[in-house]
Parts: structure tokens; sequence; C-alpha cells
């Protein structure tokens, strides 16, 4: 078992950028900018030896983070639109 000191979904300042990209991207750019994205998540924890099973599982648990800060943004959205 790898011992990580910032476990992926708890990188905050990572999850909110993506989600906030992804609120602007579409299509294929925004496809292209997640691969990208993943490939360097793969990069990052290879380089410090992490084994291929638990990078997958970071990259999990990070892709929900970044889904969960989707959909609070798109609540406060609807919130927000609902309130005029």
């Amino acid at each position: 078992m790898t011992l990580l000191q910032f476990p992926a979904d708890r990188r905050t300042a990572d999850v909110r950028r993506c989600a906030d990209a992804l609120q602007r991207l579409h299509g294929e750019e925004a496809n292209r900018f997640w691969r990208t994205e993943m490939a360097q998540f793969a990069k990052g924890f290879r380089a410090q030896g992490v084994e291929e099973e638990e990078i997958r599982h970071q990259a999990a648990i990070f892709m929900h983070a970044v889904q969960m800060e989707l959909q609070m943004a798109f609540a406060e959205d609807e919130r927000d639109a609902s309130a005029y």
C-alpha cells in the first residue's frame, strides 16, 4: 500500500481548477483537456513510484471529486437562477 501525502480527492485547488475548466469547455475540447490532465496526473504518480492499481484508484477518486464540484456549481447556478 502506498501512503500519499495528499490523496487526489483532497487536492481542492486542482479539483476546482479542473471543474472550472470543464464548465467553460465543451465537446472535443473538454475531452482533450481531461485526457491531458489525467495523463499528467498518472505521470506524476508514476514518477513517485506509485503502483498502477493505486494510480487508478487515485484517478477515480479525483474524477469523482471533480464531478461533485461540477454538480455543486450546477446546483448553485440553478438556485441563483430561481431566485430571480
